[in-house]
């Protein structure tokens, strides 16, 4: 077998493959066994005839054709390997020559992972902070927890910061037109919790249930529906309900509510160890993050365009589905943030995610490939059974060879990570 390879580009490469008698003999062989076990031949039993009346029993047009596709399969696989090629699709083969079980000639083109010069993450240093927890933080849980144990009663005085309300509510603009995503019924509203717009939630202190207020404000200029941004509109707000909210004593009492807590000091002293360990978790996934980015930015690639454009397809299925639950269709959605089509959409919002995606997934497989990293079976086990316990109405998911491929993918991921980190943080 001879092969000549032409880099078309550093993510494209064309193979011509040129074998001779002794790599088609073979293919010739094993399709003339294949043939043999089913071709009925007078006066043999079935897969006993020789191999020569077989073929002259054969149509062959079809034969040679049977021949060459066995070859192609066969040889272009080996040849892959001996240009240590990592393919990305399938490829697109051209039969050139056939010189029938002499000669044959056929190129391959193929997409391809391109090289990569790694940034010298052995030279990366960070250190992690002292996180501290401040009184304050705590107060702010325990006043947080008060609030989720609040009893919610209706009330017929004026609503105040902290009531809730329950309102209808249409915007329109100065024409006099509703405005699209600016209306609602039977909402829950909780004053001073800064879900709306300036102004609308404070407007609406001091209303009782029944009334009607209306508001005129103005959108923020830097509001994330462009559309929106900076646009007058006048609220009529239909006051349904107010509850006002009645808070627990922050006693001993309240504290043994929440937990195996004898005393308030006991449920302080609980939240303060939480909130170190989440801070060290913040802390830690925070330099992961600076490494990683650190790690790309150093690192020297071509970005395949076929990888980028299949993550940019996934991104746009996710976001559509999610757009579906949240009850805005894409046309609404891209108007709201000002693209004028889908290929602005791509090129400005998704483009961007999609290449960051494909830039971290090479240098990490780049990185668990030096570092001989790997997941092994055991640890594998482990990862589906604690997602088949997670999602357990679909655990049977984890089954399938697709699945399980991905989640050693994440596996890996986060092992290499974990090494970049370590390597990172040593002194």
């Amino acid at each position: 077998m001879q092969i000549t390879r032409d880099n078309i580009s550093e993510t494209k490469v064309k193979l011509t493959i040129s074998l001779g008698v002794e790599e088609l003999v073979h293919a010739r062989q094993h399709e003339l066994q294949e043939q043999a076990k089913t071709m009925k031949v007078t006066g043999f039993r079935p897969g006993k005839a020789p191999l020569g009346i077989v073929e002259k029993q054969l149509d062959q047009a079809q034969f040679q054709a049977s021949v060459i596709n066995h070859a192609i399969n066969d040889f272009y696989g080996q040849a892959i390997d001996t240009e240590k090629l990592h393919t990305l699709n399938q490829p697109e083969i051209e039969v050139g020559k056939f010189v029938p079980f002499t000669d044959l000639e056929f190129t391959a083109t193929v997409e391809i992972m391109p090289k990569i010069k790694l940034g010298d993450y052995t030279k990366f240093k960070k250190s992690l902070p002292k996180v501290t927890v401040t009184t304050k933080e705590v107060d702010d849980v325990i006043e947080n927890l008060r609030a989720k144990s609040a009893v919610k009663e209706d009330s017929d005085k004026p609503a105040k910061m902290g009531d809730d309300v329950i309102i209808d509510f249409e915007g329109k603009d100065l024409h006099d037109k509703t405005v699209a995503g600016a209306s609602g019924a039977d909402y829950t509203l909780s004053l001073g919790a800064k879900n709306f717009i300036p102004g609308f939630e404070e407007g609406l202190v001091g209303v009782k249930k029944g009334e009607i207020k209306e508001l005129k404000l103005t959108f923020p200029k830097d509001y994330h529906a462009k559309t929106l941004a900076g646009t007058k509109i006048t609220f009529t707000v239909t006051v349904k309900d107010v509850k006002t909210t009645a808070l627990p004593a922050l006693d001993d009492k309240f504290a043994a509510s929440l937990g195996p807590f004898s005393t308030l000091a006991d449920l302080k002293n609980d939240i303060k160890s939480q909130l170190t360990e989440q801070k060290n978790v913040e802390a830690v996934n925070k330099i992961k993050d600076e490494i990683v980015e650190e790690l790309v930015k150093t690192s020297t690639f071509t970005l395949p365009d076929m990888l980028v454009n299949d993550q940019i397809a996934m991104l746009e299925h996710d976001f559509k589905q999610n757009l579906v639950y949240r009850g805005i269709t894409l046309g609404e959605y891209l108007q709201q943030e000002g693209f004028k089509d889908e290929a602005e959409w791509h090129n400005k919002e998704l483009r961007e995610q999609a290449e960051r995606r494909v830039s971290v997934g090479m240098v990490l497989a780049e990185v668990a490939e030096k570092e001989k990293m790997n997941v092994a079976e055991e640890e594998l086990a482990a990862r589906i059974e604690v997602y088949k316990q997670q999602y357990q109405q679909s655990a049977a998911q984890f089954d399938t060879p697709d699945m399980q491929r991905e989640v050693a993918s994440r596996l890996l991921t986060e092992k290499t990570v974990e090494r970049l980190f370590e390597i990172s943080t040593s002194k």
